[in-house]
């Protein structure tokens, strides 16, 4: 839960470009588009690429998908995350959700592209940028 009202929560999260404001593991946002973005990682040389499926200001929820993978920077072949704030007496629950492949979808991957390493990663972006949007409301 963050101590902060769903306006200001909302505002950071519902701009699709502004991820690199307040996720402090991406250092680099480029958009393509209104609704396609590249970022950079922290520590990593290469770039993934995300997609906007929905953003809905009345429900207060977004989304969005991997679309290039690129694994050696995340090791996944594809994810989706949405994210969903609701107001609560203390400020604002927010629920991130993400739904992911690992980085070799064979029989056997090896492992930095298994299912541990797949769920360590998206746990750290997720549990990151979650504590990043928290800093960046107590600014």
């Amino acid at each position: 839960m963050l101590s902060a009202d769903i306006d200001d929560v909302w505002q950071l999260v519902a701009d699709f470009s502004s991820i690199g404001d307040w996720h402090p593991q991406v250092t680099a946002v480029e958009m393509t588009d209104d609704t396609t973005r590249v970022i950079s990682i922290e520590g990593q040389q290469g770039t993934v690429t995300e997609s906007l499926d929905e953003s809905d200001a009345e429900r207060r929820y977004i989304s969005f998908r991997l679309l290039r993978e690129d694994i050696t920077v995340i090791p996944v072949s594809f994810y989706s995350i949405a994210i969903q704030l609701e107001a609560v007496d203390a400020g604002t629950e927010v629920t991130w959700r993400g739904r992911f492949y690992r980085g070799d979808t064979g029989n056997f991957p090896p492992e930095n592209l298994s299912d541990a390493a797949a769920v360590e990663a998206m746990t750290a972006y997720a549990r990151n940028g979650l504590e990043g949007l928290q800093q960046s409301l107590a600014k």
